[in-house]
């Protein structure tokens, strides 16, 4: 699953990663962002690809509430084309979730034990996602989330969980956001890209359990701790090789500054109501 994930660039440099137009101008420097949180998404309509905010938990045009979306921040891959709360979306509304690393957790005892994970050369991790808008009837306010698609875990992942979210390689970018790939047969090749990610492509080391906590934010959660401090689970992973440099900093994680343990005014998460690229109250927002 992905529960946990940081976003350390400003969107500005997403931007010109992701060849988009940054429609929120925002620093970056968040280090714990969770579900219902607003975070920064890779958007495509028509030839139109920006970087917007949406909603973390895809909330069904078709719910009742948008409660609906706490508890479905994740989508499996196995079932996304029939799941009905995710098939519409993964016809017609996907996306990327750039992140610069996730978090995972193993039960070690009674404690949890985090684990960063990123990409060795320090380069964002282009996740698969999908999104919806849902319209408040009461209020009218359309309301913009995103899920992130998960699979099996790899061999690396697998000693801590038994899933993982789907990364999109780079020469896969433009057919994911492609919005005119919609026939059952080019989805169904899309969705066989919706595999673990290949053995050596993402390194993981253990964090601090702060991560457990959404109160707490800054680059120190992002920073490797000493094995002698790792909370030990039967089975759990080992560090052989250069995952024994377990007091090494990953090369982002002094990105942002803090104050009292929190990330500071210029890592502020998206606002949702700054405008973006897609926020117009379209009608086919908050259908499918």
């Amino acid at each position: 699953m992905c529960g946990r994930m940081t976003q350390q660039r400003p969107t500005s440099e997403l931007a010109e990663i992701f060849d988009a137009e940054d429609r929120i101008d925002l620093p970056g420097g968040r280090f714990n962002v969770a579900p219902t949180d607003d975070a920064a998404v890779v958007v495509q309509r028509e030839d139109h690809r920006a970087i917007t905010a949406y909603r973390w938990g895809l909330i069904p045009h078709w719910s009742d509430t948008a409660k609906t979306g706490n508890r479905m921040f994740n989508a499996r891959a196995e079932t996304i084309d029939r799941q009905p709360a995710f098939r519409y979306a993964f016809q017609k509304r996907r996306c990327l979730v750039p992140v610069d690393a996730y978090y995972e957790w193993q039960r070690a005892g009674e404690a949890r034990q985090p684990y960063a994970i990123v990409r060795p050369d320090g380069k964002p991790i282009a996740l698969a996602g999908l999104w919806a808008g849902w319209k408040d009837e009461d209020t009218g306010e359309i309301i913009r989330s995103f899920t992130i698609v998960t699979t099996s875990a790899n061999s690396m992942m697998s000693p801590i969980h038994d899933r993982m979210p789907v990364a999109i390689p780079e020469e896969h970018w433009d057919r994911w956001l492609d919005p005119t790939i919609t026939d059952a047969e080019a989805l169904a090749e899309l969705k066989n890209l919706l595999v673990p990610t290949p053995d050596g492509d993402l390194e993981l080391y253990p964090v601090s359990q702060r991560v457990n906590s959404v109160r707490n934010d800054g680059p120190d959660l992002i920073e490797r701790i000493p094995d002698t401090a790792v909370a030990r689970g039967p089975g759990g992973p080992t560090h052989d090789g250069p995952l024994d440099a377990a007091t090494r900093p990953h090369p982002r994680s002094r990105a942002g500054s803090r104050r009292n343990g929190r990330a500071t005014s210029d890592a502020r998460p998206p606002d949702p109501n700054r405008p973006g690229l897609f926020d117009l109250d379209r009608e086919d927002d908050a259908q499918g």
